[in-house]
């Protein structure tokens, strides 16, 4: 039988597959090459670099200053080296000493010698011993005034009583403090006793009233059985 040159002799269909396949390859491969060699947004940003690149701030170290505690004084002891006390102290202990041994009528004849001091921090010194040994609050107030206006004496003459008169100073306070503490004391004391003499003046009232009720003679019957009219 003869063979018809004219029509077409078709091609296998695996190798359409296979061309289709190549394609394919191609395609992706140049997608592939081209997200390969596009820019990234991060890499090429401005400043990115310069940002990432930069350290991040270190906060400054903190200083701690220890705290020192003052220096300890040694205590002063007395001994044969120190020197001595001046003689006017010797003199101001010597004259509290006498002014201990008067009797309350010539320590106060004592005082009205003594007079007006002034602004002679010698003179303060001693109308105050002679007014702190009355132990009276009015007197102690005093003697305390003086010795505050011998420490805050500005001449060079009271250096020497300064020590002295701050020592008076403290001991009087306390005085005052205990003067204080007394009279309130004492005026509860007062207080309390006279509410007790009002308590025993009524009290003593009511019986009286007692008594006049008890020593009452009884009242006569009326005649006629009548009550008798109360008095």
């Amino acid at each position: 039988m003869p063979t018809d040159i004219s029509r077409p002799t078709p091609r296998p269909p695996h190798r359409l597959e296979r061309m289709g396949r190549c394609g394919l390859t191609a395609a992706l491969a140049l997608w592939l090459a081209a997200c390969g060699t596009a820019p990234t947004a991060t890499a090429d940003a401005p400043g990115a670099s310069d940002a990432m690149s930069a350290p991040a701030p270190v906060a400054p170290p903190l200083t701690v200053t220890p705290v020192t505690a003052p220096p300890v004084q040694p205590p002063v002891v007395l001994n044969a080296e120190t020197p001595p006390v001046p003689d006017v102290i010797t003199a101001l202990l010597s004259y509290a000493d006498r002014l201990h041994a008067l009797s309350p009528t010539d320590l106060a004849a004592e005082i009205v010698v003594q007079g007006d001091p002034g602004n002679v921090a010698l003179r303060q010194m001693q109308l105050a011993l002679a007014l702190m040994h009355l132990r009276q609050p009015a007197d102690t107030a005093r003697a305390l005034g003086l010795v505050q206006r011998v420490i805050a004496h500005p001449g060079p003459e009271s250096l020497p009583l300064k020590p002295l008169a701050r020592l008076l100073a403290n001991r009087l306070l306390d005085q005052r403090k205990l003067e204080d503490a007394a009279e309130r004391q004492a005026q509860q004391l007062r207080d309390s006793q006279r509410r007790i003499d009002q308590l025993n003046d009524r009290l003593e009232a009511m019986r009286a009233i007692e008594r006049s009720l008890t020593t009452r003679p009884p009242a006569a019957p009326a005649p006629n059985g009548t009550r008798p009219t109360p008095p």
